[in-house]
């Protein structure tokens, strides 16, 4: 193998289907490592063979010192992959990366949104004074991000052609490539449509891309990051949510009005249930609070 990074890339975007922005994590992630091998005299390149678990031990030991452990955590998996794809065609022996244990950490939600912190945030567009396209375009961003519970990289992945105002529902592109259809509420519907037709600057083709900036070009994640915070404090909301706060939101607010968490998994574009399970302690920590004020003997003993 000529070069194993280059390699692993190739694999990554053509048999993994990997987005741009997953595979350059990948890459940041290897070219920290191949820096901490030449103080080794080491090289992927040349000395693969030659790296065993001591020397990812010592790697890992080496991030404690630097890193959070959820960093610590998601550079071992990269290696932990790397490693598996070189097993897979033959270059080493085995994994050395898979014997070293995660480090364990508490993983935590973003802020999750009350429904009328939602309905705060979304509305404040309006009552700005900024040009009325801004103000046209990120209502209905707002609007889509909690309406659908996509996320912020399928959001500003969106094409013209993705949206389906009459059906009330956009394709969208996930994780892994894989395609789903996602809903859009009466409300969303309502501000894409005065968006398109007097915010949208750019080409309005079905492969142009749906929200645009000043020059018509497409919205980065993080001009959306921008305008969620903008917003929030404008609202006076005394939180700090993220594009992803508006999709746990979404997800919650469904599972406190009683949607089974099978269906809530399938309009997230969960693969596994599992990580849809991570919104229930949300659901269930609203529904103790409710539980305590409502029932007469709940505080009581």
């Amino acid at each position: 193998m000529r070069n194993p990074v280059d390699e692993f890339d190739r694999y990554l975007a053509v048999e993994r289907n990997a987005s741009v922005h997953t595979r350059k994590g990948y890459a940041r992630d290897l070219r920290q490592f191949e820096v901490f091998l030449e103080g080794y005299g080491l090289s992927l390149e040349r000395d693969i063979q030659r790296i065993d678990e001591g020397i990812i031990t010592a790697f890992v030991h080496h991030l404690y010192r630097r890193c959070r452990k959820v960093s610590v955590a998601r550079k071992l998996s990269t290696l932990r992959s790397f490693f598996r794809f070189l097993l897979r065609r033959g270059v080493v022996g085995y994994n050395p990366a898979e014997v070293i244990p995660t480090p364990r950490f508490e993983k935590t939600l973003p802020d999750v949104l009350t429904v009328e912190e939602t309905d705060s945030l979304i509305e404040m567009p309006a009552d700005t004074g900024l040009p009325v396209e801004v103000r046209l375009r990120d209502r209905a961003i707002l609007e889509l991000l909690y309406s659908s519970g996509i996320r912020v990289s399928e959001l500003v992945g969106l094409k013209i052609g993705d949206l389906n105002l009459e059906e009330g529902t956009i394709r969208v592109m996930g994780k892994g490539g894989k395609e789903r259809i996602a809903f859009v509420g009466g409300m969303a519907r309502k501000a894409l449509k005065a968006y398109i037709e007097g915010g949208r600057r750019g080409e309005c083709r079905g492969d142009s891309p749906l929200f645009t900036g000043r020059g018509g070009g497409r919205l980065s994640q993080r001009t959306v990051q921008r305008i969620i915070k903008r917003y929030t404090i404008l609202s006076g909301i005394d939180k700090d949510p993220t594009p992803h706060s508006l999709r746990h939101s979404f997800a919650t607010h469904l599972l406190d009005s009683g949607m089974d968490l099978r269906t809530i998994q399938e309009l997230l574009g969960h693969r596994s249930i599992s990580t849809t399970q991570r919104y229930t302690r949300v659901g269930i920590d609203s529904l103790l609070e409710a539980y305590d004020r409502a029932h007469p003997r709940a505080k009581k003993g």
